[in-house]
């Protein structure tokens, strides 16, 4: 074959655990357990700066935070003067057709950042409905569409049911399913590739807004799950650590207790639209073998973060936890590439941006020499690897009026809070659920004198002086976009 295509699949908000191939209890994604079949997962998946701005910056540019210095959340930072070597630009400038479908989350809204075209729906956007007064024409193409539909009015949109986007308060979808979010961007895919340019290779980016909330999935979604078992909380003796940040009652919050019966339909909410995304997903890739293209194209399937879903009486991302920062991690071959990885099982260390290297690796496309991430193009054509893909992990991110990082190598997470020198360390092997704090405990000193001792050769050098003669030390001010990214983006300006 000649160059294969690729599709990359980001959806927003979802667990690395939230798999059936991954042994999860409740969901059913029978078809993203078709498209590892077909490849491999790696199960030790994670984005280092779980939220959505940050790790879609290091999905795009293949860096680790430390370079492409985006360490908090920002809105209205220009993207391409931030960050001007993109995945979708390396495609581009190798002969590809490259396409941008569902959420971007990028500034100004209507940036191509490397891509041909952008068809765009990026869920609420505060920033962007304050800013242009709700005029969706300047950063959405799915609200104008559905209001477009026989039925809709010229105010209808996905919030007229009140369901916030960062609530756990659930409800069945209120329209039919074809005009779901979900539904459209499925949609849209199939239609583009009537429009597709057939004289090239095609670079397709198809990025869902859900399971982020609102949690909406269409009825037949939402029953599937409302018969699990009750939710019950998953608690440790560290969550006191935080109590300072805890918001008991609020339905929006980061961290507090709500009834167990609201989280219960929070769940079914969001694991209903995980059933909604996986046969999109099918749907899409049935539509390739239609259309002739399914043998020589590459998927691969990943999250920018996950979501607590009330672990440790936490929700949304941010933290370091693996509910928070474990994403699924699926990279399949083209079927008709020969040799490569099938159904196979990893579990190295990988990062979000380690996507980018291994994409292009897999097309036969040069890597950007600003990329710092791992090509994982030898496992997936089930190559004999030379070792591990990395050591351990470093991972950060602005959250509870400091930088929480941590260290992790599938095995030992090590966390410390900036502001008031927080440590925690787990053994996810024996305790997968971070339930049991070990930095306390006496035996378990010398690990956390290893573990903290790479920490502060992580963090040795950083701008904020998070580290003096060899040791952490805390309360320093932070910064969300690190100096020398800073500096770019007012170059630029």
């Amino acid at each position: 074959m000649g160059k294969p295509n690729v599709i990359l699949i980001c959806v927003d908000e979802w667990r690395g655990d939230c798999l059936s191939a991954d042994g999860h209890p409740y969901v059913e994604t029978p078809h993203l357990d078709e498209l590892a079949r077909g490849g491999v997962r790696f199960s030790k998946g994670y984005s280092a700066t779980p939220t959505c701005v940050p790790a879609r910056v290091a999905l795009f540019t293949g860096q680790s935070q430390e370079k492409h210095g985006r360490v908090g959340y920002n809105e209205g930072v220009p993207f391409d003067v931030a960050h001007p070597v993109t995945i979708q630009g390396a495609f581009r400038k190798a002969g590809y057709h490259t396409q941008a479908i569902g959420k971007m989350h990028v500034y100004p809204e209507r940036s191509r950042i490397g891509f041909d075209d952008v068809i765009l729906h990026d869920g609420f956007l505060h920033y962007s409905r304050k800013n242009f007064k709700q005029n969706f024409a300047f950063f959405d193409d799915y609200v104008p569409w559905l209001r477009r539909q026989p039925g809709s009015t010229p105010e209808g949109e996905y919030f007229d049911n009140g369901v916030n986007c960062n609530s756990v308060v659930a409800r069945p979808w209120d329209k039919a399913e074809h005009l779901h979010p979900s539904h459209w961007i499925g949609t849209q895919a199939i239609d583009w590739m009537y429009r597709r340019d057939p004289s090239k290779p095609f670079f397709l980016y198809l990025s869902w807004h859900r399971p982020h909330p609102p949690y909406d999935p269409p009825q037949w979604a939402y029953d599937q799950y409302l018969d699990i078992d009750p939710y019950k909380p998953v608690e440790g003796d560290w969550e006191q650590d935080w109590d300072e940040f805890r918001k008991d009652g609020d339905y929006q919050a980061a961290f507090g207790e709500l009834p167990d019966r609201t989280v219960h339909r929070a769940r079914a909410g969001y694991y209903g639209l995980m059933a909604q995304i996986d046969l999109q997903i099918n749907r899409i890739r049935e539509s390739l073998a239609d259309f002739g293209l399914a043998e020589d194209t590459i998927i691969a399937f990943t999250s920018d973060h996950g979501e607590m879903m009330g672990d440790h009486h936490m929700f949304r991302k941010a933290l370091p936890y693996e509910g928070s920062a474990r994403v699924p991690f699926i990279i399949a071959d083209a079927p008709s590439a020969k040799d490569s990885a099938r159904g196979a099982v990893m579990d190295d260390v990988v990062e979000l941006r380690d996507i980018m290297p291994t994409l292009l690796d897999l097309a036969g496309v040069d890597i950007p020499d600003s990329v710092d991430g791992k090509s994982l193009a030898p496992h997936v054509r089930g190559e004999a690897a030379a070792g591990p893909v990395r050591d351990w992990l470093h991972g950060e991110h602005i959250y509870f009026s400091q930088n929480i990082h941590w260290l992790t190598d599938g095995r030992i997470k090590y966390v410390w809070g900036s502001a008031k020198g927080v440590e925690q360390l787990f053994d996810l092997t024996t305790d997968p659920d971070e339930c049991r704090n070990l930095a306390h405990d006496e035996a378990s000193a010398p690990l956390r004198q290893l573990w903290r001792a790479r920490m502060v050769a992580t963090l040795d050098g950083r701008e904020e002086g998070f580290v003096q003669d060899g040791e952490l030390v805390a309360g320093r001010p932070v910064v969300s976009i690190l100096a020398h990214t800073q500096e770019r983006i007012a170059a630029g300006k």
